[in-house]
């Protein structure tokens, strides 16, 4: 009796551990589920962050990554103060000083030309060799490439243009318009020069600035955005939505 109570105890026992590692286990792969469903619920949070103009790279992938990105993200200090000094200075002397193009470009030749001719006579007498000028070519295969991207870009720009003067999306014709005529508003108050150095140093401080606090800034642009968007969707069903659709019309016909 003694040896068939004690076999009873030791099944008991081995069920009640069999039993404990069953929910030991059990809780331990709801536990690892659950992880997972977390990590899977935060992981879209985080790929959904707001960017500006939609972009998922860096800001230095956006501008290329290459020579340019340096300059204009100041990674390169020394190019980027050459780029920002050279166009300040020649803003300075066209805009402050009144200097004309055509005036500097003849006074330099003018100045270069007569530096060589003087250094190419004065070897006679001091019998060294005179200065080697090299031969500049423009190479042919340069020239086409340049011309043929300028080629795409332009018929892009007009393919655009037509495309939405003819109506087919009013959203991007009333941006269009808009944009010109800010541009024109603008042209009427600087000249192009002005313009251009503003374009120069916008390129070298605003991506700097937004690389430094792009948080910040993205957060108050979907701030931004969202409002716009209910701006526009108050105008769309006031006015934009009573607008016939001629070519809408024409197509479903």
């Amino acid at each position: 009796m003694a040896e068939r109570t004690e076999e009873s105890a030791s099944v008991a026992e081995s069920l009640v551990d069999d039993i404990a590692e069953k929910f030991h286990s059990h809780d331990s792969s709801a536990s690892e589920s659950e992880d997972e469903k977390l990590d899977a619920a935060s992981s879209p949070i985080k790929e959904k962050v707001w960017r500006f103009f939609g972009r998922e790279q860096p800001v230095h992938d956006v501008f290329g990554g290459g020579k340019p990105a340096d300059v204009f993200l100041w990674r390169d200090k020394k190019v980027s103060s050459g780029v920002l000094g050279v166009a300040t200075a020649t803003w300075i002397l066209f805009e402050l000083f009144q200097y004309h193009v055509l005036t500097l470009v003849c006074h330099g030749l003018i100045l270069s030309m007569a530096i060589l001719f003087l250094w190419s006579n004065a070897t006679i007498f001091i019998n060294k060799s005179p200065p080697r000028i090299p031969e500049i070519h423009i190479p042919e295969d340069l020239a086409v490439n340049i011309a043929l991207t300028l080629r795409c870009e332009i018929n892009s720009i007009f393919s655009m243009l037509r495309d939405i003067a003819l109506g087919r999306d009013l959203r991007k014709f009333l941006a269009v318009i808009a944009g010109l005529w800010i541009l024109s508003v603008i042209g009427n108050c600087y000249s192009l020069l002005t313009l251009f150095y503003l374009v120069i140093v916008f390129l070298h401080t605003l991506p700097l600035l937004y690389e430094k606090y792009e948080d910040k800034v993205d957060a108050f642009g979907e701030k931004a955005m969202t409002e716009i968007k209910k701006q526009y969707a108050v105008f769309d069903a006031k006015f934009l939505s009573k607008i016939p659709n001629g070519l809408s019309k024409n197509k479903k016909q």
